[in-house]
């Protein structure tokens, strides 16, 4: 579907780097919804296109709704979508804020530095996708999904089946361990379910290697989600993946594991293609239809 550029001076061919910086700023300091995450992360990807598309043009290619993409701009705090359109024009074809000067660092912002130096790390090890996907994969496909985490993984293992759910039709997250957890974990094995994923953070509970030793008794396969290659609890993993918990805080710092389970749901997303896509889909309408959320 061609579009005509607008009459008037010609445009310079903009820099890549420059429009992803200008974008960013349209974008940050909003909670978007993963539908319009999607939506955000195709203007990313497409920006010098995209100038020029209506909202149907845009909805076509992310694979969402046109009322998506206008409450993408309303997010944003438009007014319409093509006031939002002027802006991204603006973005990709104006100039762009100098950076602020650099400052001295505090004894905090050099604890943050240091889990960004972690995050890093965690970025360099996902240049290769090969195995993210394929646990991705794995564990989209299972009916139910488990989630396992107890004690300080407990809430990241609640944060990724909060998520997960959005777009698998059972998930089931356990927190509980001893012989609750092995009544669940034997009802989901015996209801077709083929993977756990376990959340292991230091400092790695006895009752969650005792789980993961019961889970592969009733024939489940294991992904684990640590922060050590080498353990007791790696030794039960069929897949492990790596993120660095930092200890310069004094409480350990989630960040690293936080940004893994979210790609690993981006992931999963993915390989569930129009499957999940038509959940989130489902979601965003109900949840805009029932005021869930406040309108800021």
């Amino acid at each position: 579907m061609g579009h005509a550029r607008e009459t008037g001076q010609p445009l310079a061919v903009p820099d890549a780097s420059r429009i992803a910086a200008n974008l960013r700023g349209l974008f940050d300091d909003h909670r978007l919804s993963p539908s319009q995450r999607r939506i955000a992360r195709y203007l990313l990807e497409h920006a010098q296109e995209a100038v020029f598309f209506t909202s149907a043009d845009i909805a076509e290619r992310v694979g969402v709704s046109q009322p998506s993409v206008t409450r993408f701009a309303a997010a944003l705090g438009f007014r319409g979508f093509p006031e939002f359109r002027d802006a991204l024009r603006s973005s990709v074809f104006g100039g762009v804020q100098p950076a602020p000067p650099a400052e001295d660092l505090n004894e905090i912002q050099e604890l943050v530095n240091s889990e960004i130096r972690d995050l890093e790390r965690l970025r360099d090890n996902l240049r290769d996708l090969s195995q993210l996907r394929e646990v991705a994969g794995q564990l989209a496909r299972s009916r139910p999904l488990l989630v396992m985490g107890l004690r300080i993984s407990a809430p990241l293992a609640h944060l990724f089946g909060h998520l997960a759910e959005k777009v698998l039709p059972d998930v089931r997250v356990l927190d509980i361990a001893g012989s609750i957890a092995e009544d669940r974990l034997s009802r989901a094995a015996e209801s077709g379910a083929e993977w756990v994923l376990a959340i292991g953070l230091p400092r790695y509970p006895r009752e969650l290697e005792q789980g993961l030793t019961w889970a592969r008794r009733v024939g489940l396969k294991i992904a684990l989600i640590t922060d050590q290659p080498v353990g007791r609890l790696t030794e039960l993993a069929d897949e492990v993946l790596l993120a660095p918990v930092s200890s310069d805080f004094a409480f350990d710092s989630h960040a690293g594991p936080t940004v893994l389970c979210t790609a690993l749901l981006h992931t999963m997303l993915d390989t569930l293609a129009t499957e999940g896509q038509t959940r989130l889909e489902s979601f965003d309408d109900s949840a805009t239809e029932r005021q869930i959320f406040l309108p800021y």
